[in-house]
């Protein structure tokens, strides 16, 4: 899977425990714990697919079964795509929004 990338009405600013989202758009705040926040800040142009993300999240985090991370990277950015903060590249944010809802109904891969 492609990754989305940061929609350009988002302002991202780092915070001691993560980092807050704010699209000025829709006026959506979304707080995003450490984790989160290291996911946004290697979306492209770092990491171009969720297999590359994923796999660099599994060498920072061992002790975390890998399918664990798959679903949560995914599961963040299928919520991040519904809310119009991230979008697949060449999309709309209501096109994005369509994309993650599909998402969301396909069965998870196991990484």
């Amino acid at each position: 899977m492609l990754l989305p990338v940061p929609n350009p009405d988002v302002i991202y600013r780092p915070v001691t425990e993560g980092a807050v989202v704010l699209s000025t758009r829709d006026e959506i705040y979304y707080g995003l714990n450490p984790v989160g926040s290291w996911i946004w800040e290697h979306l492209p142009p770092v990491h171009a697919t969720l297999d590359d993300l994923c796999a660099e999240l599994r060498r920072i985090h061992p002790d975390v079964a890998p399918d664990v991370i798959y679903d949560d990277a995914r599961a963040l950015l299928t919520e991040l795509a519904q809310h119009g903060l991230v979008l697949f590249t060449g999309r709309s944010a209501d096109e994005s929004r369509i994309t993650a809802q599909a998402a969301e109904t396909q069965p998870s891969r196991v990484a």
